[in-house]
């Protein structure tokens, strides 16, 4: 018998079809069964647990090791199939069945639910051996955890069998299949063998071959059919021959079309699936240029994608007419893409800058069009009917992907257009609102010559703003005097300040010139303002309105240019209200406030700029800090940072330098900020009847004990007010 003949298929079919349905009833048996005995063993284990747990509580609470170890050997003797019994409390075994002491590995292999509940696992000794582990808490997990491990060999080998029995079953059923088998399909090939012959004749080329037809079953229809294909086969031979060339090109457009959408799926970008959709198409439509035109969901661009460019066209007269006419065009129910989209060309001839345009295609997403193929033709090369209705048929099925591209090119161009302003400005970190604002404000104010007042917390940064200010001015080649007014006492702050003669005080052995002499052409930034004496405030209150003073002890006139910038913590228009500061000279230097927010109202900037404090400290010695744990980024932004940007910059010092690993854990930063963390958990809230008590004398109170209007604002009878007075003991007495 050959192997290829039909008998030998037939043959092999049935022994194939017997084999897998004997072998899927012995799966689905054999797994039935063996899940039922699972499950049974299950149960037993369940049962057999609990009923140990509560067993075995008495003895656990008591400490009672002994009674304890005398009942889990005695258990393990008493049922063959179960291996081991340990019982771990506090993670220490307090008695176990293991001849030569508890396997580590096991300790950590299962464990109850997170419920609390018995949880059953199948575990595998290094000999190969099953068994199914159950750890049950005892007493609610209070007096520990009791771990069965009951052997799962018996329930094997039971398994075992039933396969081994129904594989003999399913042989002796494939031997009375082959038999049968063998004496049907030899009844039935016989007049499919002359068939066969006849079509072996016809393949030498004898075409006047005819087979006999007996019968009226399937087989002499099959001849019948056989015998009329032979007489029509000539008459279709000269029609296939001329066709040949049509189908082979069919066949090309076919394949190109499935691998285009196979392809484009893969493609993110919309300009990478515009242009490799034009090189697709081009062979196709044999034509001259071909452009994708789309608009964007929010109207107001226009994505055109070219073979030699992209691109983005936010125009307002474009985007507007082709809005139009979409929209024109979806008030249709099929748009058509010859008469349709026809009456675009000259908008589209006018954008992409076409000579001529032969076809538009639409592009139809969820029964909208949001754009189009454009197709430019030429007299040499014109665009068919047939290439046409091909593309479109593969822009139908590729229009989903190349709207979802869009979106995404139009989400990432918006991102791109709402990115915030840069994190750092001139060495100041923020992403901050209030931030962005001050500067703006600095950016403003810096070509000019006005005073400027920086008032806020210590810490903030008031120094680098002053920076700023003097960075963008024209006057940034020219010096910029720091002068902290809180760091020299009252009769010396003057000398700091205005500078001094030869003699003017003890101690003063020689000319010395002040800061302001100093910055002439530059920034004198005064820090701490409010901290400057009244002698000095009049003296500067001179040069801010006539840029002149003399030397302390000198007689000499002296004329500078220089600009002021103040800062101070404190509120100077409280101390002005105190007397504390001269009111002339706090308008002189309030010509432009700068309120810089404190920390804690920028809790956005906390991780930048702890991440740029640690690029500054970490690295020193040893492995790199790249981070922040989850836990130590939040105790950052859940304090209070009263010391502002410096204390947060002292903390990731402090914090870099303790790291031994690649990140900051909570334990590297200082322990005030552990500290303030614990100490910020919320108070336990009050009980339902100290809530209701407290509601319910309030009610008394604001009524003035008039029971009739308490009822009706609590919305109770009287009855039910009365019962709840007596309930909670509100009286008048105790209400006062």
């Amino acid at each position: 018998m050959r192997l290829r003949s039909l008998k030998t298929k037939l043959l092999i079919g049935v022994c194939l079809l017997v084999i897998s349905s004997g072998a899927l009833i012995s799966l689905l048996v054999t797994d039935r069964y063996s899940r039922s005995l699972h499950d049974a063993l299950s149960s037993q284990v369940e049962h057999l647990a609990d009923a140990l747990a509560l067993q075995v509580t008495d003895m656990v609470l008591t400490n009672d090791l002994v009674g304890l170890q005398n009942t889990l050997d005695h258990q393990v003797r008493g049922n063959a199939s179960l291996s081991y019994l340990l019982i771990v409390k506090n993670g220490e075994v307090l008695a176990h069945t293991f001849q030569g002491g508890v396997p580590i590995d096991l300790l950590a292999a299962n464990a109850p639910l997170a419920s609390g509940m018995l949880h059953l696992q199948e575990i595998t000794s290094t000999k190969g051996e099953h068994y199914l582990d159950a750890a049950v808490p005892i007493f609610e997990g209070k007096a520990g955890i009791l771990r069965l491990g009951y052997s799962e060999k018996h329930y094997r080998r039971q398994v075992t069998a039933l396969r081994m029995h129904m594989a003999l079953f399913t042989l002796g059923v494939l031997l009375l299949s082959l038999a049968a088998g063998l004496l049907f399909i030899r009844r039935i090939t016989d007049p499919l063998t002359k068939l066969v012959r006849a079509a072996e004749k016809v393949e030498e080329g004898k075409m006047d071959v005819r087979v006999k037809v007996e019968g009226q079953d399937e087989v002499a229809a099959l001849a019948g059919a056989f015998n009329h294909m032979l007489s029509s086969l000539q008459s279709y031979t000269q029609r296939l021959e001329e066709q040949t060339m049509e189908i082979e090109r069919s066949h090309h457009q076919t394949r190109t079309f499935c691998g285009i959408v196979q392809e484009i799926g893969s493609l993110r970008t919309l300009k990478e699936i515009g242009a490799y959709l034009i090189d697709k198409f081009r062979p196709i439509l044999e034509c001259g240029r071909i452009a994708f035109i789309m608009i964007s969901d929010t109207r107001d661009a226009l994505f055109i994608i070219t073979d030699k460019e992209t691109i983005n066209l936010k125009e307002p007269g474009p985007v507007q007419n082709f809005s139009a006419m979409l929209d024109e065009l979806n008030e249709k129910e099929e748009p058509d893409s010859t008469n349709d989209l026809g009456l675009m060309a000259p908008f589209v001839c006018e954008v992409l800058r076409f000579k001529t345009v032969q076809t538009t295609i639409p592009l139809i997403h969820e029964k909208r069009t949001f754009g189009a193929l454009v197709i430019a033709g030429s007299p040499e090369s014109p665009c068919g009917e047939t290439e046409s209705h091909l593309v479109r048929s593969m822009l139908s099925q590729a229009a989903g992907v190349i709207r979802r591209a869009m979106l995404h090119e139009e989400e990432i161009r918006e991102l791109q257009s709402q990115v915030a302003s840069p994190t750092e400005f001139c060495g100041i970190i923020s992403k901050n609102h209030k931030m962005q604002t001050i500067f703006q404000l600095i950016e403003n104010i810096a070509p000019t010559d006005t005073s400027v007042l920086i008032q806020s917390d210590s810490g903030t940064g008031k120094e680098l703003v002053a920076r700023a200010i003097h960075n963008l001015s024209p006057r940034k080649d020219k010096p910029l005097i720091v002068i902290d007014c809180s760091a020299y006492p009252a009769t010396l702050l003057e000398s700091e300040l205005f500078g001094h003669e030869k003699g003017a005080f003890t101690g003063a052995i020689r000319q010395k010139a002040g800061r302001f002499e100093l910055a002439d052409g530059g920034t004198v930034f005064l820090d701490e303002i409010g901290e400057i004496p009244f002698p000095a405030q009049i003296k500067l209150l001179r040069v801010l309105q006539t840029h002149q003073f003399e030397r302390l002890g000198g007689e000499k006139t002296l004329t500078v240019n220089v600009r002021v910038i103040a800062a101070t913590n404190r509120n100077l228009l409280d101390e002005v209200k105190k007397g504390g500061f001269r009111e002339d000279l706090y308008y002189r230097l309030n010509v432009i406030p700068i309120h810089l927010p404190p920390l804690r109202q920028r809790r956005n900037d906390i991780p930048l700029l702890a991440l740029h404090f640690l690029g500054r400290f970490a690295g020193g010695g040893g492995e790199k800090v790249e981070g922040f744990s989850p836990e130590a980024m939040r105790l950052l932004l859940d304090y209070s940072w009263p010391g502002n940007v410096r204390e947060l910059e002292n903390s990731i010092e402090h914090a870099a330098v303790l790291a031994k690993g690649r990140r900051i854990d909570p334990a590297h930063l200082p322990a005030a900020l552990n500290k303030a963390y614990t100490s910020s958990v919320p108070p336990k809230p009050p009980t339902l009847y100290e809530q209701e008590a407290s509601l319910l004398r309030e009610a008394m109170e604001d009524c003035g004990w008039n029971k009739k209007e308490a009822a009706r604002r609590l919305g109770i009878s009287r009855s039910t007010l009365y019962e709840k007075l007596r309930k909670y003991g509100v009286t008048h007495l105790t209400a006062h």
